[in-house]
């Protein structure tokens, strides 16, 4: 099995932060047949409460990590896509140290599904779901 230098109770914890952030809701709007310019809020406004998780502190969060564990993000991620095999993780953490080219924080929130991928990519290297089994 693939070792991690990333605590996978913490990367369980990151992946439901962007989950958070991901799935935001559109905000529902009346129509009142008003000239959308004129609305306070656009019609694409996302639900933004006090206490949601932002992009900024996932972004500060993966910026926090030392190289190699933004690469076992970047890898995870590949994994999770079905980009490669659990017995290449290592391959693909070298990879992605090689192939860096944008800020890790970029390029892996540019991903829709990145937190279903990194769950997928846990799960395929035996370390379970989000409850760990």
């Amino acid at each position: 099995m693939a070792t991690l230098s990333i605590d996978p109770d913490y990367l369980r914890r990151l992946i439901v932060k962007v989950r958070s952030f991901m799935g935001k809701e559109a905000t529902e709007l009346p129509d009142e047949g008003s000239n959308p310019t004129d609305d306070e809020l656009p019609s694409s406004a996302l639900q933004d409460e006090e206490e949601d998780l932002s992009r900024e502190e996932v972004v500060e969060e993966i910026r926090g990590l030392e190289a190699r564990q933004q690469a076992e993000l970047v890898a995870l991620m590949w994994l999770g896509r079905d980009e490669g095999d659990p017995e290449e993780f290592e391959g693909l953490v070298r990879l992605a140290l090689e192939r860096r080219e944008v800020p890790t924080e970029d390029y892996l929130l540019d991903h829709p599904l990145v937190a279903e991928h990194w769950l997928e990519g846990m799960e395929r290297l035996g370390l379970g779901g989000l409850t760990g089994e």
